[in-house]
């Protein structure tokens, strides 16, 4: 919505600054988008006076004039021909910037005459296109700013527009008189009165209008007009061309630019039509049967569909109802008999076809979002007045078809809990008062809303417009009181808590996190054993979007992919997001997932570099799972989904609670998405790590022994099929209060491994940790506790002490 500062002021008497206007139309919710003041530019030029002005000795059409400016006498060469002594003239100094010719101003010399400046014409400071001479004002004094001369003198010259964006619920703003009545009510001046004249028709109209009985109800419950015989059209007078100019529009005709005046002044939209291009004598308003062709006054044809709302005549469609009018009805400078037509149009019915017609005009923009319908008559006579008093004309009665629609409404205004909710001590009065500003009709307790504010539909609204008037810029902070006394209690849940020390354990063990989307392709969730019909999505962003993920690792791998193409081939990248086992509510999990491929770090010339393998997932997974808090003692069992490489893979659980799932993706599955590999994974669920059964608020006791720890190293021969944690498992078993950790340390497999232990074998080599609680460990208990290792290992694994 664009207005000037002038037209602002016919509906508000103020004497607010531009600044103090800006600033509240802001505050209000009708946000300053730009500014543009005509004004700025011309701050730099100056009132002068010609004292003589003498032939320049070489050249016929020069004058040589002794300006009388702020600093002084100055000589200045003018080759305008009504440069001569004693006019007042606008000056443009050595260093000023001219913007009609985009010159700086310089001290020069014309024809070997010095010259200190220049006197301006109106297209050299972009006032208009009249170049003939040189400006002569008829008032002025000396060293005074030009822009201040014209403020006062020629106002539309250099009135600041002002462009502010109109949300969809503010429709009453799209009129300079809705944003005058904010104002007025903020305090910032007083909304002037508007009369309506009653108009007197002098003869029956010879135009009818008809609304067909099934848009009565709903598309078109009012539609007026009145014919005005005799007016001559032409050029609009200059002050409004100026006033449209200034907001973007180009003027038409003064017929044509009065309908354009009222839809930005008093959110009016109007058409006029030429009477007697009106065949037959009737404007019937009805809905499309589809096909009928129609020629806008953009010049282009339209085809409508069936439903569409149309105007016509016994010819055909003369204008597309409520958005644009036709070109075959359209006024011209030979018209002399007009149908000026107002209509209240339904919202909906508008939008639908505006947008399937794919045509935007400012008639549409606020048929849409809802005009007055009590104003429909009232608009008609303003500019049934404004156009015998600009074009002459006689009026005839109205042409009238439906009734204005009873959209009256009332809600309760609570102030206590107008209080409550805007958290400002607005005195009840004041409450009152905002509304009656607004134009509210209040009736004790119960508020009726205006007709312009279709926006207004319960007593939420009330308490928002109460607050909007009041600013809520005045809001003090105040810090909420606690609920109850003391140490406040934590508010996360053991979810989020979880949660928040896998995003922190990932973080630290290097992975960049990813956040990917929910939904991904038919595939990828098929990969993943999703794709189910209970998962899809029934209006997708794209066809990569039709599905709810099963897991993590999809969106990880198409990533991974992304980054592989672009040259980053060391990746480990990580997310913690929700999974889908279905459709319905609760159908979901939370999971923790990570990606390794390439290298555990960069080439160095330590040798350090080595491909990602299964143990590194298995170790992050690991990790985030102590930092969950599971317990240190696991099982690894061999069941893994489809999409894990098998026998390079496992299940971390405790019984039948799976844990976390590592190993390395499929080959299938990695050229199904395009990653170069191999890549190791991991998958967590966090809501399967069994809760402590105690719980604290402070962390337990670090329990250290202060004696000294004993280790202790054995190796197995073994057959080769025998897994390494089925002896780690086998050992930590011995003695569970005495044996603290249980590592491998070496595995010695392979030909040279048969030929010594005997084919099919290989070595397990475990080191061993005790730590004593009590006393020292002695050489005897040390040998018992061994014996009981080597018995229970060889036990479980088949195998023998190696020698």
């Amino acid at each position: 919505m664009k207005f000037t500062l002038s037209w602002l002021k016919d509906h508000l008497e103020t004497e607010a600054s531009l600044d103090d206007i800006l600033y509240a139309l802001t505050d209000l919710g009708l946000e300053v988008e730009e500014v543009v003041d005509r004004g700025a530019k011309l701050a730099s030029f100056s009132i002068a006076k010609i004292l003589e002005a003498q032939q320049h000795p070489d050249a016929d059409k020069l004058r040589v004039c002794r300006v009388l400016t702020d600093e002084g006498e100055r000589q200045i060469v003018c080759g305008a021909p009504n440069a001569r002594a004693g006019i007042t003239v606008v000056l443009c100094k050595p260093g000023t910037y001219v913007p009609g010719i985009d010159v700086t101003i310089s001290i020069g010399k014309i024809r070997g005459v010095e010259s200190h400046g220049m006197m301006a014409s109106e297209r050299e400071l972009d006032l208009s296109d009249e170049h003939n001479g040189i400006i002569e004002l008829p008032s002025g004094e000396v060293g005074q700013r030009f822009s201040d001369w014209l403020a006062v003198n020629r106002p539309e010259v250099v009135d600041p527009m002002i462009h502010i964006k109109i949300t969809p619920n503010r429709p009453d703003a799209l009129g300079v008189r809705g944003i005058a009545r904010d104002l007025a009510a903020r305090g910032l001046g007083t909304l002037k009165p508007m009369a309506v004249p009653s108009i007197k028709g002098g003869f029956a109209s010879p135009v009818r209008v008809e609304i067909a009985a099934e848009l009565k109800a709903k598309g078109c419950p009012l539609f007026a007009g009145r014919v005005i015989r005799g007016v001559k059209n032409g050029a609009s007078p200059a002050w409004m061309q100026a006033r449209l100019i200034a907001i973007g529009l180009r003027p038409i005709s003064v017929l044509v630019d009065i309908t354009n005046y009222f839809t930005f002044a008093l959110n009016r939209p109007l058409h006029v039509f030429d009477a007697d291009k009106v065949a037959g004598g009737v404007l019937r308003i009805h809905p499309a049967s589809g096909g009928e062709a129609f020629l806008g006054l953009d010049g282009k044809s339209y085809t409508l569909k069936p439903g569409m709302m149309a105007i016509s005549d016994d010819a055909g469609v003369e204008s597309l109802a409520g958005i644009m009018g036709g070109e075959v009805s359209g006024c011209s400078d030979a018209t002399v008999n007009v149908f000026l037509e107002s209509a209240y149009w339904d919202p909906i019915t508008i939008a639908s076809t505006g947008r399937a017609m794919k045509i935007n005009t400012d008639a549409r923009y606020r048929f849409e979002r809802g005009v007055d319908p009590a104003f429909t008559l009232l608009g008609l006579d303003l500019a049934t007045a404004m156009i015998l008093d600009l074009c002459g004309g006689e009026a005839s009665d109205l042409a009238v078809d439906g009734a204005v629609p009873d959209v009256s409404r009332a809600y309760r205004l609570d102030p206590a809990r107008v209080i409550s909710l805007v958290g400002m001590d607005i005195p009840e009065a004041e409450q009152r008062r905002t509304l009656d500003a607004l134009g509210f009709t209040l009736n004790g307790d119960m508020a009726i809303p205006p007709t312009w504010r279709p926006d207004v539909l319960g007593e939420a609204d009330l308490v928002e417009e109460v607050a909007r008037i009041a600013s809520l810029t005045k809001l003090e902070g105040k810090p909420l009181r606690r609920t109850q006394d003391g140490v406040p209690r934590p508010i996360l849940t053991p979810a989020q808590q979880r949660e928040k020390s896998a995003r922190r354990t990932l973080a630290a063990l290097g992975y960049n996190e990813c956040v990917t989307y929910s939904f991904i392709d038919h595939e990828a969730a098929a990969l993943f054993g999703g794709g189910a019909d209970a998962v899809r999505v029934d209006n997708p962003i794209s066809s990569e979007m039709t599905h709810l993920r099963p897991d993590l690792l999809p969106g990880l791998l198409r990533a991974a992919a992304r980054n592989q193409a672009r040259g980053f081939a060391d990746l480990a990248l990580c997310e913690i997001g929700p999974a889908f086992q279905g459709g319905e509510p609760g159908e979901q999990h939370l999971q923790a997932a990570g990606l390794l491929i390439g290298h555990t770090a960069p080439r160095d010339p330590f040798a350090s570099r080595r491909p990602v393998d299964v143990f590194d997932a298995k170790a992050d997974a690991e990790a985030v799972l102590a930092a969950l808090g599971a317990p240190a003692r696991v099982q690894v069992t061999r069941k893994v989904a489809a999409w894990w490489h098998p026998g390079r893979s496992g299940v971390i659980g405790l019984g039948p609670n799976m844990l976390a799932t590592f190993g390395e993706v499929h080959p299938r599955v990695l050229a199904a998405l395009g990653v170069k590999g191999p890549a190791v994974a991991f998958t967590i669920l966090p809501a399967n790590v069994p809760l402590p059964k105690v719980k604290t608020a402070i962390r337990p006791a670090l329990v250290i022994s202060d004696l000294q720890a004993v280790d202790r190293d054995f190796a197995f021969v073994v057959d080769k099929g025998i897994e390494a944690l089925v002896a780690v498992n086998a050992a930590q078993g011995a003695d569970k209060a005495l044996i603290e950790s249980v590592r491998v340390f070496d595995q010695f497999t392979g030909e040279k491994a048969e030929a010594q232990m005997g084919p099919g074998k290989k070595s397990i080599a475990l080191t061993v940790r005790l730590q004593p609680t009590d006393k020292t460990l002695t050489d005897k208990e040390i040998e018992a506790v061994s014996a009981k290792i080597v018995e229970k290992v060889t036990k479980a694994t088949g195998g023998t002490l190696r020698s």
